[in-house]
């Protein structure tokens, strides 16, 4: 039953329903306290309504598409018909299936923990709602996510502008989409709508791809992008209405002008903060006025506030969302008394073809105390077997042992064999550990060895022998 009572009260407090305070108020509750879960919409998790899942969906499609259209490398002529209505019936069909699952969890909760209102802190442990309530917790727990930003750019023209919590809704595929960030958003929507006969371009005033901090794994991804769309970096750009559509004009080291039927602005997602009313709070927050917190315990300083997923702007993945929103809702259950959670290795995946992943916190920006070992995917043998041999992947170990710290890998097959090098750096392995592992032939996964027998001959180490065939080249 709802509560409509106008002072609420409990021991938890957790403002936002997506994947952060889901988690954040079952630990919370697991741990013996009781809980409110407020939220505007209970609409579902940005994974399932707007981000992970219908993305992939449209991703699928594309897939598709592109495999029917390359099958000709293998002798068999074919060409895709594209029905752009069917292609968005079933994303819209398949995402709501998704979402309806969270609603339904949603429904599950205990009767009077969803509160479904508005909220914004009066001091630190009280909130006003929007309907007139309070609510008075001994610790509370922020989540409410993000949203996507438009930059001011795109004020005279934003009727025609889709972002990631748009674009899901159209009704059939547009003609045409000039793309507004090479970040992942971007990169993954627009090489799904070329893929599916969407004449696409992509625009970013950054010079490189999916802020890949490896200038040599962004440059190897955007040989391979660039060959089935066109990305312009490092431009200024410019928005007018066009009839029905939009110009835009671009300026740099080239420069253009082309009408569009839309423009997707995927130019970043900043933490909904907006108007929580923090300045009332006591807590520092930084420059862009997010909350400074503790990464290990998920509290903004000694306050009896947390923060968990994309709200931290911090590691913006569905399952760092989750195990800081379990970090959080324990430790707010049990305040003043909180502990240090566990961290994962950050693992990041783009589902571009081919995908792309960056595991750990090392980088080539850290040069002191690393070396580095590469492979090429374009003579990599099942690759080959399969034409799709393109992509760089590239390792990061410290010199004296050989203990993987790091991976930037673009490369077929990565978004699988990205999981077992995180893996392998949580339990602190070498390279010479993971080339002792078994490693099956012919695979894609073959393609790690080169980088890792590098790592090897670069700190010294024992190369363990080969458990193949003996069949070596493109490995």
């Amino acid at each position: 039953m709802p509560n409509t009572s106008p002072e609420l009260t409990c021991d938890v407090a957790i403002i936002g329903a997506g994947t952060a305070g889901l988690a954040a108020e079952r630990n919370a509750r697991r741990n013996g306290a009781r809980t409110l879960l407020i939220d505007e919409t209970f609409s579902g998790t940005t994974c399932a309504s707007v981000g992970c899942m219908p993305s992939k969906l449209l991703i699928a499609a594309a897939h598709a598409a592109h495999a029917v259209r390359q099958a000709s490398v293998f002798g068999i002529a074919a060409e895709p018909k594209i029905d752009g209505d069917a292609v968005m019936a079933r994303v819209q069909r398949e995402r709501d299936a998704f979402v309806a699952g969270v609603c339904d969890s949603l429904d599950k909760l205990p009767d009077g923990v969803k509160v479904q209102a508005r909220a914004h802190f009066i001091d630190a442990t009280t909130l006003r709602l929007d309907d007139g309530r309070t609510v008075t917790a001994k610790a509370i727990v922020i989540a409410t996510g993000s949203y996507p930003n438009i930059p001011d750019t795109f004020d005279a023209v934003r009727d025609r502008v889709l972002t990631n919590e748009t674009i899901f809704e159209l009704p059939t595929l547009p003609g045409s989409v000039g793309v507004i960030g090479a970040g992942p958003i971007g990169l993954e929507l627009a090489q799904a709508l070329v893929r599916l006969g969407v004449e696409t371009m992509v625009f970013d005033q950054s010079p490189g791809l999916a802020a890949l901090k490896d200038e040599k794994v962004s440059a190897a991804l955007h040989t391979i992008l660039a060959k089935e769309l066109p990305i312009h970096l490092e431009m200024k750009l410019k928005a007018e209405p066009d009839s029905d559509g939009v110009r835009l004009s671009w300026s740099g080291e080239q420069s253009g002008s082309r009408r569009f039927d839309y423009l997707l602005v995927a130019t970043g997602r900043p933490p909904r903060l907006k108007d929580l009313g923090l300045e009332t709070t006591g807590i520092t927050l930084d420059d862009h006025g997010t909350p400074v917190f503790d990464r290990t315990t998920m509290q903004c300083g000694d306050a009896p506030i947390f923060i968990a997923g994309d709200a931290d702007h911090d590691r913006t993945v569905l399952g760092e969302a989750s195990a800081e929103g379990m970090i959080a809702g324990r430790n707010a259950a049990s305040f003043p008394d909180v502990t240090p959670g566990p961290r994962m290795v950050p693992l990041a995946i783009m589902f571009t073809d081919p995908s792309v992943a960056v595991i750990g916190d090392i980088t080539p920006d850290d040069q002191d105390g690393i070396v580095i070992g590469e492979a090429s995917y374009e003579d990599q043998g099942r690759a080959k077997v399969m034409a799709r041999n393109a992509g760089l992947i590239r390792f990061y170990a410290e010199a004296g042992t050989g203990r993987l710290t790091g991976a930037t890998m673009a490369a077929p097959g990565v978004e699988h064999s990205a999981h077992l090098i995180a893996w392998a750096i949580q339990q602190g392995r070498t390279a010479t550990d993971l080339l002792d592992m078994p490693f099956y032939h012919p695979t894609l996964e073959e393609g790690l060895k080169p980088a890792l027998r590098a790592i090897c001959k670069a700190v010294s180490a024992p190369v363990p022998a080969d458990r193949d065939d003996g069949f070596t080249a493109g490995a």
